[in-house]
């Protein structure tokens, strides 16, 4: 289409917050808003390249931050709809832009005379005789401040324009000529190869939802189970239930069916996504994708991808990640074995089959029950969606932080499903905006995540604007949403992300919210699952939906002495991810060659796992190849160990609040300053050391997760 007045994504959202007119956008305004996005980055960068003026903060980092309005006003709104609501047109979109986009990074980053600049204001800048305070009069949150007396925002924009410098470097602003048009080429297919993973995937996934044509199928499921089951299957227009796919290995639904057959088949559906020879096969796909990778770290002078990917992370190197994984994997393979060897015995004493992969699940919740009395299943009537996001993880947020969150049914989400809150501190300044999008539907993807519709920016003046994803099977209409206790700590997970994007305060776009080192950035949202089981907050939200009773203490406290049942298993089946990833990532140009055609991944992923010590059918790993997302689409190539790296930390800090009272609000406040309120404007390793006092420790990790 034509430019166009109508087009509401060409001009600033008149909403509060900047929240996008999603009532008035429409696919075909996508192309346009996009393509007009892309140009206009483009010409301001050639702007910022012929300035004929000598470099400085002000004319080359601050243009560079500046630069892309209108690019970073729709690209987070495409990319949301993508994720949450796709359909063929975002999809054929998706792959149309994929590659512009990419080559548009490749302009920013590898652009010889941008380059030079920064290579002029990072050698003042060690000489000392750099400005860094000119060229803005924003403070942080907007407010007029003088640059020059603020020592922590001097440092912050020594540190931008460091990173800024050190990622060109990484990403290849050092090539020759030549060089640079091949590792153009490579990224634009790389952005054209997770794009299509992700598609695959997406309806592979959607294609294999296990279909249950009798009732007696259904043994063990509840009655609320069950109605989500039947509503699902007449979302498909079939007959009898369906259970939907979500994204890991394992299926909550496993817990809970009686019938080894029917659980055989779940599994199966599950471990088979991407690898069924069909029309949505990903193993062509990850493949090249790992040659791909292979290829850009060679040209970039590194041994492998994984290297290339470390460079930049707080792990420096993948032999620290390595080390890691290898302190880890046998501690959490003899737990898993012992909880083999019981839920063997256990099966035995009943006369079942021996142990399956498929009965893991299920016998382990009977032996929780056995062994601590403790029934999850019991727990979901306490746990219903509403009262757990208001009494639970906005109470907690209002203890630590003294957020305040009203809802505004005045203002038109995404989807019908989210829910839009304005967020106050105590005061009643305004925070931002957030959105939850609690349901699975077929045209989202499986998962679930965090991402910013709008980023905090003293420079640009924005308040941040951010949605929370999951993917809960919505009841019937009128039935109450009872979430699981698994789903319940994915709500305060995901919340912690929120919380990363919504108090941030940073002067430039580059640092805002949750754009810091991947291998940090699971650290606020692994220390928000710490309230869940809080007794200040959990006290305040587990009531039975229909008594209005309080859940019962005895129930709690078995469920806390249980917290480290199932660790054994639950460590070795992310383990097996991570070094599965690793491993994928590892390869060399040789060695990616010699893998040959798609029957080999089956074989590289055995060999991988039983490399790392991790192999055992009885525990896949919680990601396979085929269906492996965060990797192939998700932007954790070579990243996956992240969520246990930053568990280290995350473990330690969890401790630290535990050992000073909890849900206090100095305590808070203090996170707040030290962890969230940076964003990325300084290295995490430092914020760390100034929350603790100290370096972490892996000990709080270990005893966590039973492993000590």
């Amino acid at each position: 289409m034509s430019a166009s007045t109508h087009n509401p994504l060409l001009e600033p959202s008149p909403l509060p917050y900047r929240l996008p007119l999603f009532e008035l956008i429409a696919a075909e305004h996508f192309r346009e808003a996009l393509s007009l996005g892309i140009a206009e980055q483009e010409a301001e960068l050639a702007v910022i390249a012929a300035d004929p003026e000598p470099p400085s903060f002000a004319n080359t980092v601050i243009a560079l931050e500046r630069s892309g309005a209108l690019l970073r006003r729709v690209l987070p709104v495409f990319e949301n709809r993508s994720a949450a609501d796709a359909d063929a047109a975002i999809d054929a979109l998706e792959a149309e832009f994929a590659p512009k986009l990419a080559a548009l990074r490749d302009a920013v980053l590898l652009e010889q005379r941008l380059f030079a600049r920064l290579e002029t204001l990072v050698a003042a800048l060690d000489a000392g005789d750099l400005d860094l305070g000119a060229g803005t009069d924003a403070g942080p949150a907007g407010t007029d401040a003088d640059p020059h007396a603020d020592p922590d925002r001097i440092a912050a924009r020594a540190y931008l324009l460091r990173r800024r410098h050190r990622i060109a470097v990484l990403a290849g602003a050092r090539l020759s000529a030549d060089g640079r048009a091949r590792l153009s080429q490579l990224n634009e297919r790389i952005a054209r190869l997770t794009t299509e993973f992700q598609r695959h995937l997406l309806a592979d996934g959607n294609s294999r939802a296990l279909h249950l044509a009798h009732e007696g199928d259904l043994a063990g499921l509840d009655d609320a189970r069950r109605a989500t089951a039947r509503t699902a299957a007449a979302a498909r227009d079939v007959d009898g239930w369906v259970i939907p796919l979500v994204l890991p290995t394992q299926q909550p639904a496993l817990a809970e069916l009686d019938t080894p057959e029917v659980r055989d088949r779940l599994l199966a559906a599950s471990r088979g996504r991407g690898t069924s020879g069909g029309p949505h096969d990903t193993r062509e796909t990850l493949l090249e994708l790992v040659r791909v990778r292979a290829a850009r770290a060679a040209l970039l002078g590194f041994a492998d991808h994984a290297s290339a990917v470390t460079a930049d992370e707080t792990a420096g190197s993948p032999d620290a990640v390595a080390e890691l994984i290898a302190e880890l994997a046998p501690r959490a393979m003899a737990n898993a074995h012992r909880e083999a060897a019981d839920l063997a015995a256990l099966a035995a004493r009943d006369g079942r089959r021996p142990l399956e992969a498929s009965d893991w699940l299920h016998l382990a919740e009977r032996e929780r029950a056995e062994r601590h009395a403790v029934d999850l299943g019991a727990m979901r009537p306490y746990l219903e969606a509403g009262r757990v996001l208001r009494d639970g993880v906005f109470h907690a947020a209002t203890l630590l932080f003294g957020l305040r969150f009203d809802e505004r049914p005045d203002l038109v989400a995404h989807h019908p499903d989210a829910r839009v809150f304005e967020v106050f501190e105590t005061d009643g300044a305004p925070v931002g905006l957030y959105l939850l999008d609690l349901y699975a539907r077929d045209s989202k993807r499986g998962g679930a995540w965090m991402s910013s519709l709008v980023e905090q920016s003293g420079l640009t003046g924005a308040l941040p604007v951010v949605v929370n994803h999951l993917n809960v099977q919505k009841p019937p209409p009128g039935e109450p949403t009872l979430l699981s206790f698994d789903e319940t700590e994915t709500l305060f997970h995901e919340f912690g992300h929120a919380l990363h994007g919504l108090l941030a305060r940073v002067e430039f776009p580059s640092f805002a919210g949750t754009n810091v080192f991947r291998d940090f950035v699971e650290l606020p949202s692994q220390v928000n699952e710490l309230w869940a089981l809080r007794p200040e907050i959990l006290g305040r939200y587990a009531v039975h939906h229909e008594s209005g009773e309080p859940i019962p203490d005895e129930l709690v406290e078995r469920l806390i002495a249980s917290r480290t049942f199932g660790e054994g298993f639950a460590t070795t089946e992310y383990l097996a991810a991570a070094a599965l990833d690793q491993a994928w990532h590892r390869l060399d140009v040789d060695a990616t060659a010699a893998l040959d055609g798609v029957d080999a991944v089956a074989g590289f992923e055995r060999r991988a796992l039983e490399a790392a010590g991790l192999a055992d059918p009885r525990i896949p790993p919680r990601y396979s190849s085929g269906y492996f997302a965060h990797v192939f689409a998700g932007g954790y190539d070579a990243g996956y160990y992240s969520y246990v790296w930053s568990e280290v930390p995350g473990a330690d800090i969890m401790a630290w609040f535990e050992q000073h009272g909890g849900a206090r609000r100095e305590l808070g406040e203090r996170f707040r300053a030290e962890i969230l309120a940076p964003g990325g404007s300084r290295d995490p390793r430092e914020s760390i050391r100034r929350l603790l006092g100290r370096e972490p420790g892996i000990d709080a990790l270990l005893a966590r997760r039973g492993l000590s």
